[in-house]
């Protein structure tokens, strides 16, 4: 019999139960004992929901209350000293300080900064990312994957413990010394990992998931020769104990005969992303060797369509037998929204076509359920599945022939400002007459609940739309007297009117389609509820100009036009799958460019088309990025290169390694760009002086993602260090990324020291 699975099931709760709860004990709120009640009924409810539709084996461990990397950091008590952990179990104290610094009040107080945190792989999820040095001694230091595995089995669920694989969590690291590679860690390493899964084994586990999604990269000679030396060691140590070793987001390639060598007794292969690798894999897996087949997309909504799928199956079925079969979604269920059936408000013909997180987990049974008994136990569920599927495809909501004509009249001019750079900034200079390191914040200030009380009285139809209007108006005034006092010399806006950078501008764009519950967890406490692209984009009347010119009209210092970049649109919503990804960005940035001329018609002299998922995209195999990079860079471009060389454009980015693909930062040719560098000390720069980047560019000089307020000298510190990299005419002064999850009482000292930092560099010359 083949078997139902899951590799990962969403941990924020239906809604969005763990963040409240979380923030609630940031906030002093609740205590310890009700955060972890209320994390223990998320994973119970999630573990029940899942057995009882079918799935043979459930998903433990894939809990977090913050990020699955963190949690192995603690499992193997990788603490940077900084944090002043005196070793034993990882308290919840020092978890939560490492994903968000601590400024611990006293004399002795700690004062430490926040762990780096970037992108998981080419998803929108942040993670962790872990620190080694030659220090570094690895050491079991929390038991949790243990602990809920018991928690599982003593309510009767039949559980697959989920862990990072070694190899993965070493690759993923940094070291942050030179005397020290993270695969020269791994011996130490696996001890704490044949500890845990002995541990696991004893307590009556009989599968654990080991996830490696680094091995669909390409690897070196020595990562390759770490995978051989983990997986011999664990399977040895741990004999009786059954691995799956779980791969995703892309295909083995080269690397499949590695995997399929090591000694363990499944691989999983994503065959939504790279369907083609299952023939390969079929002549190369080892006899009685199981295969994991992700059949359903675990990234995306799109209902799956049931006849492609169990074809896919039973192809693998034939060649294996049913009982070396396991049915499982393409990767975790992480990166998708726990319930369609809480959309009570969406469109009834869209929403047919859809499947979130609960519904993937019943698809997975009824694949499951028709592979082993046939399709005439399944006949119901497969008629049903295929009238959705049809009407999709032929449904009027889909196509605008206007939008796909203009599309196809896009032409090279389009993509170019009218000048170079050179001359661009010549006349720039002259119309803004900014000071030497300007400064600047990259456009949200906080959505104070106050902010979010009066959204939810005008959604719910207590207040009016001129109250509405009023109310925010008033917040823009109030952010934009705030940068005026301390002295910033481009003020935003502050997006008090927005709920989500993405979001906003996906609601007044024709080809989208919203969700009420459709939340996914991008790092930590914070969840995005990306919009769904259905059908074909386009722009019906402006966006954002209305609150542009009220803002500008407040002050006669310039006012950043603020918009989200076709990239980022398209990477942070959920896209449909029946064309080209870049024929959908190419509409949403011809949507922009409509919205960024209408800006400069208004008056607004600087505008920042913000593309923070550039990189995200990029894909993980190297042989495909220059396809991907000429048509996201020209998507961009298109956006960017309908105004006037007076008209400063900037855009900004974070939280992303973007060393690889700093050539293609530079055909964007923004005239300045932000980015995130704080946490990394200003380590991404070194690429751009060794670019010679030609605009100018704005380094983060303090992290938002953290409550601690930084010092002013840490600030100058940061700056001066960006000096030796960059010139200094180049350089702008900004925070990281925009300030919407920070309160008005972090920000305004945070910035105030910013701007004294950036005075103090100008007076020294």
């Amino acid at each position: 019999m083949a078997l139902a699975t899951n590799l990962g099931f969403p941990r924020i709760g239906p809604k969005r139960e763990l963040k409240k709860a979380v923030e609630s004990y940031w906030a002093g709120r609740i205590n310890r004992e009700e955060l972890m009640n209320t994390a223990a009924e998320i994973r119970q409810g999630n573990w029940k929901l899942q057995q009882e539709s079918g799935l043979d084996y459930v998903p433990c461990g894939d809990f977090s209350y913050y990020d699955h990397m963190l949690d192995t950091i603690a499992m193997a008590g990788a603490v940077p000293e900084r944090y002043g952990w005196s070793g034993g179990d990882v308290d919840l104290e020092t978890y939560f300080a490492m994903a968000r610094g601590i400024q611990s009040k006293g004399k002795d107080g700690l004062d430490a900064p926040a762990m780096e945190m970037t992108k998981w792989f080419d998803t929108n999820y942040h993670y962790i990312v872990p620190e080694f040095s030659s220090k570094t001694k690895f050491k079991l230091s929390s038991t949790k994957v243990i602990d809920e595995f018991k928690e599982a089995a003593s309510l009767g669920i039949k559980a697959r413990p989920v862990l990072v694989g070694p190899v993965t969590f070493l690759l993923l690291g940094k070291a942050h010394a030179d005397d020290v590679k993270p695969p020269a860690l791994l011996d130490d390493l696996l001890e704490v990992y044949v500890e845990v899964l002995k541990l696991l084994r004893e307590a009556g586990a009989e599968w654990v998931q080991l996830d490696e999604p680094c091995l669909v990269l390409d690897l070196t000679k020595e990562a390759r020769a770490a995978y051989r030396t983990a997986y011999e060691k664990l399977t040895k140590a741990v004999p009786g104990l059954k691995i799956l070793l779980a791969t995703y987001f892309d295909e083995l390639r080269e690397n499949m005969k590695l995997a399929f060598s090591l000694p363990v007794a499944a691989v999983h292969l994503d065959l939504v992303r790279a369907p083609q690798q299952l023939d390969a894999a079929l002549k190369t897996i080892p006899r009685k060797m199981a295969l994991s087949v992700g059949v359903v997309d675990g990234r995306n909504v799109w209902k799956t369509e049931f006849d492609k799928v169990i074809n896919t199956v039973h192809t693998a079925a034939d060649v294996l037998g049913n009982e070396r079969v396991m049915v499982a979604p393409s990767c975790s269920m992480l990166h998708s929204p726990v319930d369609l059936k809480a959309e009570k408000k969406m469109d009834g013909e869209i929403k047919q076509w859809l499947a979130f997180a609960t519904q993937k987990v019943s698809e997975i049974a009824v694949i499951t359920k028709a592979v082993n008994k046939g399709e005439a136990a399944v006949a119901e569920e497969l008629k049903a599945n295929r009238e959705a599927c049809a009407n999709r495809k032929t449904s009027r909501k889909i196509h605008n022939d206007a939008t796909k004509k203009r599309s196809a009249a896009v032409t090279d001019a389009m993509m170019n400002r009218k000048s170079p750079f050179a001359a661009r900034r010549k006349v720039q200079q002259e119309a803004l007459q900014l000071p030497a390191f300007p400064t600047t914040t990259i456009g949200s200030f906080p959505q104070t609940p106050e902010i979010r009380a009066i959204r939810a009285d005008f959604k719910s139809g207590k207040k009016s739309l001129d109250e509405y209007n009023a109310a925010m108006k008033k917040e823009i005034e109030y952010a934009i007297r705030f940068q005026e006092e301390i002295g910033i010399d481009v003020l935003v806006h502050g997006e008090a009117e927005r709920t989500d950078m993405v979001e906003y501008f996906g609601e007044r764009l024709n080809g989208f389609v919203f969700t009420t519950f459709g939340w996914v967890q991008s790092y930590g406490s914070r969840c995005v509820r990306p919009p769904i692209i259905f059908g074909d984009v386009f722009r019906e009347k402006p966006m954002t100009v209305e609150w542009a010119i009220y803002a500008q009209s407040l002050t006669k210092l310039p006012v950043k036009g603020m918009l989200t970049g076709p990239v980022t649109i398209l990477q942070w919503s959920f896209v449909r799958d029946d064309q080209p990804r870049s024929e959908t960005c190419r509409q949403i940035g011809l949507a922009i460019r409509d919205e960024v001329v209408d800006l400069e018609a208004a008056g607004i002299q600087v505008i920042q088309i913000d593309e923070p998922a550039i990189r995200e995209g990029l894909p993980l195999r190297k042989d495909r990025w220059n396809e991907y990079l000429e048509w996201a860079v020209n998507c961009f471009r298109l956006s960017a290169s309908g105004v006037r060389d007076e008209t400063q454009i900037h855009t900004h980015m974070c939280y992303s390694e973007f060393n690889d693909m700093i050539e293609a930062i530079g055909r964007m040719d923004a005239d300045v760009i932000s980015m995130e560098t704080s946490r990394s000390q200003m380590e991404l720069l070194q690429a751009f002086r060794d670019y010679k980047y030609p605009n100018e560019i704005g380094p983060g000089v303090y992290d938002i993602h953290s409550p601690r307020v930084p010092s002013e000298a840490e600030m100058e510190a940061l700056l001066r260090k960006a000096c030796e990299v960059i010139s200094a005419d180049q350089l702008w002064v900004n925070p990281d990324c925009g300030l919407k999850t920070r309160r008005w009482e972090e920000v305004k000292p945070s910035l105030q020291r910013m701007v004294s930092a950036a005075k103090k560099l100008r007076a020294k010359g």
